[in-house]
């Protein structure tokens, strides 16, 4: 059974920076690609980053967090994480993670997910 675990959210101030942690279990991590979504309030959920597993993780960012946030994965501890610096307003929501198998693409849907982990970010 696939689990997926996100921690690290919270509320801090614009400019401040998080990081957000995802523990998967059930299924080969080092053959997992592995995304970050957010849902802000009211709005529907969309792609943050994701790594793949070749090429010692090739990552991918949406244009909104591009040069703020940073995605990166421990297979040793089989878990990703989401780096976020320069934190605005407009980041908060529900942030989750998210893992597919079995494919060479970060687009598309995803398999499995996790429970999610609220951030908020006060101006």
């Amino acid at each position: 059974q696939v689990q997926l675990v996100e921690s690290g959210g919270g509320l801090v101030q614009a400019g401040d920076s998080l990081r957000l942690s995802c523990a998967v279990s059930g299924r080969s991590f080092n053959s997992a690609i592995l995304g970050w979504f957010r849902q802000a309030p009211g709005k529907e959920r969309e792609f943050a980053a994701a790594i793949t597993y070749w090429n010692l993780g090739h990552t991918y960012y949406a244009d909104s967090v591009k040069g703020r946030f940073t995605i990166s994965r421990d297979n040793a501890k089989n878990t990703v994480y989401l780096q976020m610096n320069s934190l605005q307003p407009q980041d908060t929501g529900v942030y989750y993670c998210a893992a597919k198998w079995d494919t060479a693409s970060y687009t598309g849907s995803y398999d499995y997910w996790g429970q999610g982990t609220q951030v908020t970010v006060s101006s």
